[in-house]
Formats: structure tokens, sequence, C-alpha cells
């Protein structure tokens, strides 16, 4: 083999090498980097049924939902009667009132999931979903509320019977703070805007 022979060879295999890494940079950077997920929405998240089970938020894709942070001894407590009735007024229309119990605002939820049940029905003939008591505020909040967050801040509950609207495609787009009745224009005005999507 002639001298110019075997360096053209060599050339050629560094050539073919070189390709291979290039290749395989090409691979690690893809890995490294994965493709952007689909944008987290309402959906994603799961709660825990008060009957028992999961409560996924994704049931209720193509539906508005009228979610509300809510306790059994608060000064807002009452407002149990105007979500019940909002419930039973737009349900067939597409609405859903999901009552979250929490004891994170001055300890007024009851311990257990039956007792919260119990005072619902007894108290304001609840019919609409609820879900497990949880908690809705600092590092341990259920992810929901940790995604709230993300939202922007003013979102998140700073009392009991916060409301947040979400549309069918699970996008947050109007809360309420607790004062703001459930049957008020405000809020009837947001949920039949929705509605009529």
């Amino acid at each position: 083999m002639t001298g110019n022979g075997f360096i053209g060879r060599i050339r050629t295999l560094v050539a073919r090498i070189g390709g291979l890494a290039c290749i395989l940079i090409t691979m690690e950077t893809v890995l490294a980097y994965p493709a952007a997920s689909a944008p987290v929405t309402a959906h994603d998240f799961t709660f825990e049924n008060i009957d028992g089970g999961p409560l996924p938020l994704s049931n209720f894709a193509g539906k508005t939902v009228l979610l509300v942070n809510t306790a059994s001894m608060c000064g807002f407590t009452s407002q149990y009667e105007s979500l019940q009735a909002l419930y039973d007024k737009y349900r067939e229309q597409g609405l859903v009132v999901l009552g979250v119990p929490s004891d994170d605002f001055g300890g007024q939820e009851y311990g257990s999931s039956e007792q919260i049940k119990q005072f619902c029905e007894i108290n304001y003939g609840i019919t609409f979903p609820m879900t497990d008591k949880v908690r809705v505020k600092g590092d341990d909040a259920h992810p929901y509320y940790q995604w709230v967050a993300t939202q922007g801040r003013r979102k998140l509950p700073r009392w009991n019977f916060y409301k947040h609207v979400i549309d069918a495609d699970g996008n947050l787009v109007e809360w309420f703070a607790s004062t703001t009745s459930p049957d008020s224009s405000k809020v009837i005005d947001v949920i039949e805007k929705e509605l009529a999507r």
C-alpha cells in the first residue's frame, strides 16, 4: 500500500468517525432538552372525592367550573345556599360547582369527611360534588393551589369561600374574594358568559 493510499483511508475513517460523533452529540442534546410539554391547566390536577376515590378535574372538561374553598363554621358558610342555587339553576347548561373543604383559615372545618358531608347535606342540601379536605396555602398546599400561585398570587385564597371560575378548557379565567356572594351579578355574569361559549 502506498503512503498516499494509506493516508486516504485514514482521512476517510476520520471523516466517518467525525460524522458519528456529530450524530451522538445531537442525540445527547435532544435527550437533555426534551420537547416542551403542553401548557398546564386545571384539568391536569386531581383531588380526592369526599366520598372516596380520585376526583380528576379533567372529568369536567367541556364544562364551566366554579371551584370554591369552603369551611363549615365560617361567617361565609351561608354562601353554601347560594352555591347550591347556582348549581340547580345552571347545572343542565354545563355548570359544575365544586366545593373544596379546608381548615387553613381559622380552623373552621370539621375533622373528617363524614362530618363535613353530613353538615353540608343536613344544613344546606348540598348535591354538588365536593373534595376531601385539603390544604390551600403554604408549601404543602394541594398542587392545584400551587398552580394557582403561578397564575397570580392575588388569586390564591386569603380566606374561606374564595371562588375560581375555570373554563371548559381548564383555564382559570376569573376569581372572586370571600366577600363576593355566589349570587352576585359579577359572578353570574362571568358564569353565563362562559356557559354561552
